[in-house]
């Protein structure tokens, strides 16, 4: 008997994607999973749409928030609902490929694992392919992860009867990055499936939102989550940066 998977997905104005994230979920060949959609108070046509879906299909559900608070609350909304064996996280604008579940329990009962995560391709807003590919190193240490995060937040899936349910830091920005950190560190290091399971949308609003930002909430992880002072979060995030510019572009590839 295939156990349960539970997706994760916070929404917020999305009507423009929900629809075809959605079905791409259920177009899954592996069919034992609930979809918890949270939606953060949109204003727009989010809810009715999911709304649709729910009516149809019963392993979809949605909670709609009274106030937005932001995607990490959404989330641990989504978590605390979650029933399944598995948490996996599936962003509102972003695709799965139909074998995406499939292979990865498959993967992950084969190499013992109780976290894993994938490739994955890039799309643009209308969803057409950019022919670029996300991967990542394929035996990705602690310590590669602390210098970069080569884990795609719509390919992570880990096991909740493993690790429990791990609330994420709804204050915090980078929460998807403090996550896998949190678990990798217990487990020294994991192994991706070494192929494209999803398609990750780069929206022109994502883009212009200020690689100044990048930095300041990458700066926090180390002074805030890490606990290191100034300093040495300063030099750490140096060497963050050269990880950014000359060893992370060796794994984006031209399909």
């Amino acid at each position: 008997m295939s156990e349960l998977v539970s997706i994760i997905t916070p929404t917020y104005n999305a009507e423009k994607f929900i629809r075809k994230t959605i079905e791409s979920v259920q177009n899954q060949r592996y069919q034992n999973w609930e979809m918890i959609l949270v939606d953060d108070a949109s204003v727009d046509e989010t809810v009715k749409i999911i709304s649709d879906f729910t009516k149809a299909d019963n392993r979809i559900k949605l909670v709609q928030l009274p106030n937005n608070s932001g995607n990490g609350f959404a989330r641990n909304v989504a978590l605390e609902k979650a029933t399944g064996k598995y948490i996996a996280y599936l962003d509102a604008d972003d695709l799965w490929f139909p074998t995406k579940l499939e292979k990865q329990i498959q993967f992950l009962k084969e190499n013992n694992l109780p976290f894993t995560f994938s490739f994955y391709d890039c799309i643009d807003e209308e969803g057409n392919n950019l022919n670029r590919r996300v991967e990542a190193p394929l035996n990705l240490t602690y310590n590669q992860l602390f210098f970069c995060n080569h884990v795609g937040n719509l390919t992570a899936i880990y096991d909740a009867e493993y690790f429990g349910k791990i609330v994420i830091e709804v204050t915090q920005k980078r929460q998807d990055w403090r996550l896998w950190l949190t678990i990798v560190k217990q487990l020294k290091e994991t192994k991706p499936v070494p192929e494209p399971l999803a398609a990750y949308r780069i929206r022109k609003d994502s883009i212009s939102s200020s690689k100044f930002k990048l930095i300041k909430h990458n700066f926090g992880v180390y002074r805030d989550f890490h606990g290191y002072n100034f300093v040495s979060s300063v030099l750490l995030m140096i060497r963050f940066l050269f990880t950014q510019l000359v060893i992370k572009p060796k794994y984006i590839k031209k399909v």
